[in-house]
């Protein structure tokens, strides 16, 4: 059999705190240039939400009697809740419920209302509501 003989360098006791002091700097460099990165990303993630959210965004359901409108946008955009209630009363719908979440810088309006008579009344304020926004 063949023995091989590995040759142990030893590191003396301030060399090892030296080269462990180092990879400490090193890791707290990389820690931070990674803290840059992640700031940067989210950024970037954060800009693209805006650049979709930056049009409002309007859903509209009927079940029966029952009508709901979502209405989703930023936080400057409060006259476009005002507006869509305005519209709602014109149509002769009658508002149960508004409420609203604030989830950064978007905002989720929630109107719970009745119409008046069973039928498609949805179609036609959808219409209009949708008309309002696109000319915003």
């Amino acid at each position: 059999m063949i023995k091989f003989m590995c040759c142990m360098q030893v590191i003396s006791m301030p060399d090892r705190v030296e080269e462990a002091t180092n990879y400490i700097k090193k890791l707290q460099i990389s820690l931070e240039k990674m803290k840059e990165k992640k700031k940067f990303l989210l950024e970037i993630q954060r800009q693209k939400k805006l650049m979709l959210l930056k049009s409002p965004k309007i859903e509209i359901q009927q079940i029966g009697l029952t009508l709901e409108v979502v209405l989703i946008t930023g936080l400057n955009s409060q006259f476009l809740l005002n507006e869509t209630i305005r519209i709602l009363n014109e149509e002769g719908v009658d508002i149960v419920n508004a409420s609203y979440k604030v989830n950064e810088d978007t905002v989720f309006h929630s109107i719970h209302s009745q119409v008046q008579e069973f039928g498609n009344e949805s179609a036609r304020i959808s219409e209009r509501l949708n008309k309002f926004m696109h000319d915003y």
